[in-house]
């Protein structure tokens, strides 16, 4: 393959040309699979070109830290040879994981099944404003109080450091459901029409529901941030299946505001415990 600006010979697919300077990948998806990982580039909907990272499964737990370090440093290197403004990916979560942790790129979770032809179909939208606040600044609203203690203020943390979050505001806590042993719980619920979502914690007994402004534009794009979150509550190892209890807390919440007939207020403030 050349560089589609000079026309300087590159080493690999999608490469990008120290020759001229020049980027000739847009996005980079990367499938991973338990032996090896399938990089796929692409420049708006065209694929530029493809590559594999092969590796040998470790079977001695004790080396297997260190083997997934180095598969993923391997893939993590590819896409630094692209210098591509995004990466999607998609597949075996422990690879992806600390992929995602060794990129400074803009990074997002992709359906499993046909991931590339998920990302073609979606480059011509519109991409979702990055928020550089720092993630302290983010939390305001009436209510300064978060459930969970630590635990609590790590989830908070969690989402507040996502880019396209704008503005957390924590609810009041309903501390009538039934107790649970099983510690803090996180789940961010689907979208509204305007692509915001709202944060749902459950400790004990106590249950939280935390509003997140998000630069979405409509509930589809919302739907693609609740997805990311939910993901990263996962890899925090922060979020649990909601059972029926929990949508029956949360229901009451949801009632609790309706009755209430007052809209959300967006007042700047800091949160105690943060």
């Amino acid at each position: 393959m050349n560089c589609g600006r000079c026309g300087t010979p590159l080493e690999k697919p999608g490469d990008y040309c120290l020759t001229c300077d020049t980027a000739n990948t847009d996005a980079v998806v990367v499938e991973f699979g338990s032996d090896r990982a399938t990089l796929t580039m692409l420049e708006e909907t065209e694929i530029r070109g493809e590559t594999t990272v092969a590796t040998i499964p470790e079977t001695d737990t004790d080396l297997g830290s260190v083997h997934l370090r180095n598969f993923a440093g391997r893939v993590a290197d590819e896409v630094r040879r692209k210098r591509p403004e995004t990466v999607y990916a998609a597949g075996v979560r422990e690879p992806l994981r600390e992929t995602r942790a060794q990129l400074h790129h803009e990074f997002y979770r992709v359906p499993d099944d046909d991931a590339v032809e998920w990302v073609i179909d979606r480059q011509g939208e519109r991409a979702l404003d990055v928020i550089k606040t720092p993630p302290r600044e983010k939390l305001g609203g009436t209510h300064s109080t978060l459930i969970g203690g630590r635990e609590g203020r790590r989830a908070i943390s969690t989402v507040a450091e996502y880019p396209h979050v704008k503005k957390i505001i924590p609810g009041p806590i309903d501390a009538g459901g039934t107790g649970s042993q099983s510690g803090l719980r996180a789940k961010v619920t689907r979208a509204d029409e305007n692509g915001n979502v709202r944060l749902l914690l459950r400790d004990g007994s106590s249950v939280q529901e935390n509003r997140l402004v998000t630069t979405a534009m409509d509930r589809q794009t919302g739907e693609r941030v609740r997805d990311e979150l939910n993901e990263a509550l996962t890899d925090a190892e922060l979020r649990e299946t909601w059972t029926q209890q929990d949508s029956s807390s949360s229901q009451l919440l949801e009632r609790d505001r309706n009755q209430s007939r007052r809209p959300w207020r967006r007042i700047t403030g800091s949160v105690t415990g943060y």
